[in-house]
């Protein structure tokens, strides 16, 4: 890897350093590889590849080259830069392909996840692997893998119920039973993985054969079935055919129910198109095999950030680096050309081992497939624009009901959760446009001596997290900084001074009181008058605003209120889940140190290393004794506190 870096302990942007600039540029190689862009603080901003290196970073830095804004604030932050050099343009794009998988740059996010479609997973790394429906694509170990995003959620919790019918499958997360299989062992749903009845390869043999079903290669997996019926029969084993033969009619019963069938029976493609409006496109990908629609992918991109074909390549480029090689047809089809095509092409065919061809349909019969995936995805965009129109019509509601001079965009909601006083905590959860913004929630576990078990105070709660909450920023304004100036600064995921999450309406679970509470704190940081603050009692929906002895004149049913209320029902599940943790933990905690000879630095140890207290009560002494920091003695003492029945039968 080469790197072309500021020279000196002060790193400017390059754009700050013409000479420098200027260097770097002229010491790129014209070859074939990838460019890694990083900032300042040395975190990366950009990937990219090209043919010539030296002239694609380049046309970043030349005057007068037509870029768009999100492009040009990254290259204004570029300080570094680093290449990789590779033998070839398809080399260069799988490379490109898993340095963004792995790095995740901020300026590389063209697709959205917005956690709209759901994903299948399953875990490979497991020796007796899970599998699951999840809307988060975490990062875990790289033998797992993800299936999807699938648009029809209905069908595919439909196919995996199925799936778990037919194949004998692991049921539970965790076993029911310590020592025995649960019922679903008994009627055949499960091989008994929890006690071990079935190996893992002979287990993981049989999720291989599921996963088949979501790669759309059910017709390989039919023909394997059959192959094997026609084996176990041979060998006269019917009662193995018999399950086989069973397997082989629930499966069709599956493909009959979920497939449409399409012309040319034989052929196997995908289809990809998209609609479009001013800010966000709609990518549909429809999987078709054997002439028969198998899986139908769905997409949410920035349609600022680049043109349809570039939008195309991009989500191309994404959903084939994730799946297998086997997956890959031998034909998609497209509604725009694509920007690189023979590139994409050549690792298509380099990943696939055959033939993939890429093509835009000029005859009738593949351009109609075309036309019925553009207007999925336009019926797709148009209830996101249904959607967002009905946010924007509450946010406005809100902003008439507020006295607000426009619509807020940022809206914050906080509750408190305890039980008497005890495992007292709050929420704070973030609204943006009208949706869920989960990266911006908050959890905080009161402070205050003055409240615990036994003595609650929801008043001084919220005063105690509203001071949290702000202090930041009513430290910046006692230096002198305007917060309304503040507010103006375009904020940036690249900030770090942490003044770039103010709030348009701040809104309290509760009533006048816990209002109250509120704009005293806020008055002692300065800034009461700063920001907008409402709370919302929860018997009769009433909107109360600071200073006022009666709520605002309001309808339960008006969408500026109904937006209210999603924010509170959200603040308080939020609340809530985090309190139910924490008292958890703590009983955990509790119920650990009744042991003797176990404090708390043992209690966090073993609850580090077994990560439960479910898995220390099912552990043997042996096993208990493997946790840093406990001998022998003391796992058998822990385990005689939680088997004492067979403590005093050794005993006797």
């Amino acid at each position: 890897m080469g790197t072309i870096s500021a020279v000196g302990t002060v790193k400017q942007p390059l754009v700050q350093e013409p000479e420098r600039l200027d260097a770097l540029l002229k010491a790129l190689p014209s070859e074939p590889g990838c460019y890694l862009m990083r900032d300042g603080e040395d975190r990366i901003l950009y990937i990219g590849k090209s043919k010539k290196l030296r002239s694609r970073v380049r046309s970043y830095f030349r005057d007068g080259q037509q870029i768009s804004p999100r492009i040009s604030l990254m290259v204004r932050q570029v300080v570094e830069i680093e290449f990789i050099v590779t033998d070839s343009e398809a080399e260069a794009l799988a490379l490109e392909s898993n340095l963004i998988k792995n790095h995740q740059p901020h300026f590389n996010v063209l697709l959205k996840d917005d956690k709209k479609y759901p994903y299948l997973c399953i875990t490979w790394s497991e020796a007796y692997p899970r599998i699951f429906i999840t809307r988060r694509r975490r990062f875990r170990s790289p033998l797992d893998r993800f299936y999807g995003p699938y648009v029809d959620v209905g069908l595919l919790r439909r196919t995996l119920f199925v799936v778990k019918r037919v194949f004998p499958l692991r049921q539970r997360p965790q076993p029911l039973h310590k020592d025995r299989t649960c019922l679903n062992y008994d009627i055949g749903r499960c091989p008994g993985v929890c006690q071990q009845k079935v190996s893992p390869d002979d287990y993981q043999q049989t999720l291989r054969k599921v996963a088949m079903v979501f790669q759309g290669r059910n017709e390989e997996l039919l023909q394997l079935l059959n192959e094997q019926m026609l084996r176990y029969a041979e060998r006269l084993d019917f009662e193995a055919a018999a399950r086989v033969r069973d397997q082989l009619q629930g499966l069709e019963l599956l493909t009959a129910d979920q497939k449409v069938a399409l012309p040319d029976a034989q052929v196997s493609r995908d289809v990809i198109a998209l609609a479009a409006d001013e800010r966000v496109a709609a990518v549909q990908l429809f999987q078709v095999r054997a002439g028969k629609l198998v899986g139908r992918l769905g997409y949410t991109a920035d349609a600022e950030a680049a043109a349809p074909g570039s939008i195309l390549q991009h989500v191309l480029e994404e959903h084939y680096s994730q799946v297998d090689p086997v997956e890959i047809p031998p034909e998609v089809l497209l509604q725009h050309t694509l920007p690189e095509q023979d590139l994409l092409e050549a690792w298509l065919r380099q990943r696939r081992g055959r033939k993939v061809t890429l093509q835009k349909p000029q005859r009738q019969q593949k351009a109609d497939l075309i036309d019925m995936v553009v207007r999925n995805a336009t019926y797709e965009l148009e209830r996101a624009q249904r959607g967002a129109e009905q946010q924007q019509l509450s946010m406005e509601d809100l902003a008439q009901l507020l006295d607000l001079d426009h619509p807020p965009r940022r809206i914050e909601g906080y509750d408190i959760s305890h039980i008497q006083g005890s495992d007292a905590v709050a929420s704070q959860v973030v609204f943006v446009d009208g949706l869920p913004a989960k990266q911006h929630y908050r959890k905080y576990k009161i402070r205050s001596s003055s409240i615990s078990a036994g003595h609650s105070d929801d008043f001084m709660a919220m005063a105690e997290i509203m001071r949290r909450r702000f202090r930041r920023w009513s430290q910046a304004k006692a230096e002198g900084a305007s917060i309304a100036e503040l507010r103006k600064r375009p904020g940036t995921a690249l900030q770090t001074d942490g003044l770039t999450d103010w709030p348009d309406v701040v809104m309290i679970d509760g009533g006048k009181g816990q209002l109250s509470a509120v704009m005293e704190a806020l008055r002692e940081l300065d800034l009461a008058n700063e920001l907008v603050v409402c709370s919302l009692a929860k018997q009769r929906e009433e909107v109360f605003l600071p200073g006022a002895s009666e709520p605002v004149e309001s309808d339960a049913d008006q969408l500026g209120v109904m937006l209210l209320r999603r924010l509170r029902d959200e603040a308080h599940r939020f609340a809530v889940s985090f309190h139910r943790q924490q008292r958890g933990e703590r009983m955990k905690r509790s119920r650990l140190s009744d042991i003797p000879g176990v404090g708390p630095k043992r209690v966090k140890d073993l609850l580090a290393h077994f990560h439960s207290i479910d898995a220390i009560q099912l552990a043997s002494a042996r096993d208990i004794g493997t946790c840093p920091g406990v001998g022998p003695a003391l796992a058998e003492q822990i385990h005689r506190f939680f088997h004492p029945v067979e403590a005093d039968q050794e005993a006797n």
